[in-house]
C-alpha cells in the first residue's frame, strides 16, 4: 500500500511568478519546504536571487530568472530555461500583481494598461507558455492568484478589480478547456494581507486598511504564510479532481 503523503511535492518543479517579496516569495519558501524545486521569476532580479539565498541556506534547490511577465519573449524565454535546466514544468503559480488607486474619473490610460498588462495578461502569457509544456506531457496544475476584487468592488481600483475579474474568468476557461488533458487550473482569491502591496495602499489613504479591516469576520490581516498551504493542496495530488476552481481565504469577507 501506498502511504507517500498526498501533499508530498518532492521531485516536482514549480515555477513561481512574483516570487521576490510578498505572497509569492512565502509561496516559494513554502513550496521548497515540501520538497519542490522552484524557480523563481520576478522582474526584480536582485529581489529574487535574495529568496532564492535564502531557500537553498534552507536546504532547498531552486534557480532565479529575472523576467518581465508582460512581454512575451521574456515569459517564453523564462518557461524554455526552466524546462531546459529540470527537464520539465509541474506546477505553476502566477503571483505577480500590481495596483494604481484612484477615482475612476481621473484613471489614466498608463497606470490602467500597466496594471491590466501585470495582473491579467501576465497571467494569461505564463498559462499559454507553461500550458503548451503540460499539455505535451499530459499533466500539470496551474494556480493563479486573484483576489476579492474578482468578486466585489473595490473602490478607487477599477484597473485591478477589472484585471483580477479577468484573472478569475481566463482560469474558468482554461480549467475546463484544458480538463481532459491532464492539466487542472485552479485560482486563489486572497483576502487582505500582510504585503508590500497593502502597505502601498495604506501609505496612499490612511484609512485604507482600516476600512478594510473592518470588514474581516477574523478580525485580522492575513500573514503571507498562511496562503501556503492551500497552494500545496491545488499544485498536489490532494487536489487531483478540482479544477476551474476559485478558492478564497479571506478571513470570512465574501461570506458577508
Amino acid at each position: 500500500m501506498n502511504k507517500r503523503n498526498i501533499f508530498d511535492l518532492t521531485g516536482r518543479v514549480a515555477l513561481i511568478t512574483g516570487s521576490g517579496s510578498g505572497l509569492g516569495k512565502a509561496i516559494a519558501k513554502g513550496m521548497a519546504n515540501v520538497g519542490a524545486r522552484v524557480a523563481l521569476v520576478d522582474i526584480n532580479g536582485d529581489m529574487v536571487n535574495a529568496v532564492l539565498k535564502e531557500i537553498m541556506s534552507d536546504g532547498g534547490e531552486g534557480t532565479a530568472i529575472s523576467a518581465d511577465v508582460t512581454k512575451a519573449e521574456e515569459v517564453k524565454s523564462a518557461v524554455e530555461s526552466v524546462v531546459n535546466n529540470y527537464g520539465k514544468i509541474d506546477i505553476l503559480i502566477n503571483c505577480a500583481g500590481v495596483t494604481r488607486r484612484m477615482p475612476a474619473e481621473e484613471f489614466n490610460e498608463p497606470d490602467w494598461d500597466f496594471v491590466i498588462n501585470v495582473n491579467l495578461k501576465g497571467t494569461f502569457l505564463f498559462c499559454r507558455e507553461a500550458g503548451k509544456h503540460m499539455l505535451e506531457n499530459g499533466e500539470g496544475s496551474i494556480i493563479n492568484i486573484t483576489s476579492l476584487a474578482a468578486h466585489v468592488a473595490i473602490v478607487n481600483s477599477a484597473a485591478y478589480c477589472a484585471s483580477k475579474g479577468g484573472v478569475a474568468q481566463l482560469t474558468k476557461t482554461l480549467g475546463v478547456e484544458w480538463a481532459t488533458r491532464g492539466v487542472r487550473v485552479n485560482a486563489i482569491s486572497p483576502g487582505v494581507f500582510e504585503t508590500p502591496l497593502l502597505m502601498q495602499c495604506i501609505d496612499k489613504e490612511k484609512d485604507y486598511g482600516n476600512r478594510m479591516l473592518s470588514k474581516i469576520p477574523m478580525g485580522k490581516f492575513g500573514k503571507p504564510e498562511e496562503l501556503v498551504g492551500t497552494v500545496i493542496f491545488l499544485a498536489s495530488k490532494a487536489s487531483s479532481y478540482v479544477t476551474a476552481h476559485i478558492l478564497a481565504v479571506d478571513g470570512g469577507y465574501l461570506a458577508q
